[in-house]
């Protein structure tokens, strides 16, 4: 091992572990929150070095369950790197959750620092809303308006992200192809027909449980005297 002479005051100093980079490496290396452009320039990537900045770009999102009587309050806080680049990106940051249901104070805030833990560190953070969306109340879940189920209260803390992400841009929005839209027009338009059809014997004058007259096509034949008789043309199969 070749000696190394110091001809500086050492100021700080810290362990490697083994197979790490040696100092001579790493500094030639450029910081992993910087990479090179073609133009000459750095594009920043979020890494737990960046420093939080001063002001952030927050969006708040309110989520009203049937299981708690107090709506609960989810703030997602963004930081704009590269801002006015080419390079310029949008990445989630930490996250505030706040409710006046104290019941759930503890994993609350265990929850947003692992979720803001997560954010800092860079890299692909959208496997959160998968393992957020998986997680299931052993109590039931519960319906929202709309008619859409949702298994637990962190699920929906997880569809929450995903709409986030959504926004920002870092997850495509679900959409269906030219064949699933057509597919599901066609099955719309046969369910409505029947809706149709089904209110139209719903709301006749006719007493319930009358038949269709062949003669006239209207649900109106019933028994009348022993025999089958219809309300709305008078045919009658007694003659």
């Amino acid at each position: 091992m070749a000696a190394i002479k110091i001809d500086r005051k050492i100021a700080k100093y810290r362990v490697l572990k083994p197979g790490a980079e040696t100092p001579a490496a790493s500094a030639a290396a450029p910081p992993p929150a910087e990479l090179p452009t073609a133009r000459g320039g750095k594009v920043v990537r979020l890494t737990e070095e960046v420093q939080r900045p001063e002001v952030l770009i927050g969006s708040t999102y309110k989520i009203k369950t049937p299981v708690s009587d107090h709506a609960m309050y989810v703030t997602i806080n963004d930081i704009v790197l590269n801002e006015g680049t080419e390079h310029e990106q949008r990445r989630p940051f930490e996250v505030f959750i706040n409710s006046k249901n104290l019941d759930h104070y503890q994993w609350i805030v265990a929850l947003t620092r692992i979720i803001s833990a997560v954010f800092r560190k860079g890299g692909d953070v959208t496997f959160l809303v998968e393992e957020l969306k998986a997680v299931f109340d052993p109590r039931g879940g519960y319906w929202q308006p709309g008619g859409k189920f949702m298994p637990s209260i962190i699920a929906e803390l997880g569809h929450v992200i995903e709409k986030h992400l959504q926004t920002i841009g870092l997850l495509r929005p679900l959409e269906l192809d030219e064949h699933q839209k057509k597919l599901v027009d066609e099955k719309r338009a046969e369910f409505e027909a029947r809706a149709k059809q089904a209110d139209a014997f719903a709301n006749s004058h006719f007493p319930e449980g009358a038949q269709l007259c062949s003669k006239c096509s209207t649900a109106a034949v019933v028994m009348m005297d022993g025999c089958m008789t219809c309300l709305n043309c008078g045919d009658s199969k007694c003659g």
